[in-house]
């Protein structure tokens, strides 16, 4: 029987569905090229679906599970209710005009998890930012935008933060290069804010924020900023995200995360303790 975790966002519910099909397939011997014969498609749409980059059209799920042998009123009930749930707009929806294909995934996912482990080298995570901060770094990057354009990323920005409050909250852990508290974005009174609102966070259980000092030197991490998603759901895997310029690299297979994972503990272990973190963040206020 699929379980559904309580606020599993589409993205994740997606994942989830096509997990369970895949499952279903493998169960019966049946290869994809069979089962995309079934609904009328290609053995990489089945591979889409069951990887959860697509859609589900219901009568495809249907048919695919006459194909699989699922007679049971009981569960061919709940994987179409789990159809309906996966095909919601996400509430990032209204703002599709201003966030590529890419990064779509990525909000959904991060609604979804249960835990987000991040290192960031240049900025203040977005999670964590600012009105004011997130303005700048967006402005900054954003030429030639229109205003109206600049306030809409700043919101979905602000949208985003939502996920840290309330009981549902994931674990928020951050490693921040001390570089990113360092560099003047917006000017001195805007990172003062920032780093003030960084210390008032670092009060709410779920989010640690620690601090790779300029005194350690080098580190395990030179390749660049990296987040690892865990979820509670036990058939999705953990999702390592590296953002580039122009696209993302979400990497599920169990080496490249025990890999990031490995990196993670070292940045972990280098950086300051929590306690430590407010201490240093006090003292770049008196600098900047």
């Amino acid at each position: 029987m699929i379980q559904i975790q309580a606020g599993s966002g589409p993205t994740a519910l997606r994942i989830l569905l096509g997990s369970q099909l895949r499952k279903l397939r493998e169960s019966k011997g049946i290869s994809r090229d069979e089962a995309g014969r079934c609904i009328r498609a290609s053995e990489s749409k089945i591979s889409r679906m069951e990887l959860g980059r697509v859609g589900f059209k219901e009568r495809d799920v249907a048919d695919l599970l006459v194909l699989y042998g699922v007679e049971d009123d009981e569960t061919r009930d709940v994987v179409m209710n789990l159809v309906d749930q996966a095909n919601e707009p996400g509430w990032w929806h209204r703002f599709n005009d201003l966030l590529p294909s890419w990064f779509q995934a990525y909000v959904g996912l991060e609604e979804a998890a249960e835990r987000i482990r991040t290192y960031e080298v240049q900025f203040v995570p977005g999670l964590l930012q600012t009105k004011e901060y997130a303005r700048a770094v967006i402005t900054a990057g954003a030429v030639g935008a229109a205003p109206e354009e600049i306030a809409r990323r700043v919101d979905l920005r602000l949208e985003r933060q939502r996920i840290l409050d309330g009981g549902n909250a994931p674990t928020f852990w951050a490693v921040i290069d001390e570089a990113a508290l360092r560099r003047p974005i917006g000017g001195g009174e805007v990172m003062r804010g920032q780093v003030q609102h960084l210390i008032d966070l670092m009060n709410q259980p779920n989010i640690t924020i620690q601090v790779i000092p300029f005194s350690y030197g080098g580190h395990a991490a030179e390749g660049g900023a990296f987040s690892i998603l865990r979820f509670s759901d036990q058939d999705l895997p953990d999702v390592v995200y590296v953002e580039q310029l122009a696209s993302a690299l979400y990497l599920d297979k169990r080496e490249e995360v025990d890999r990031y994972t490995e990196v993670m503990e070292r940045l972990c272990a280098v950086s300051t303790t929590p306690a430590e973190t407010v201490d240093l963040l006090r003292q770049i206020m008196t600098e900047l």
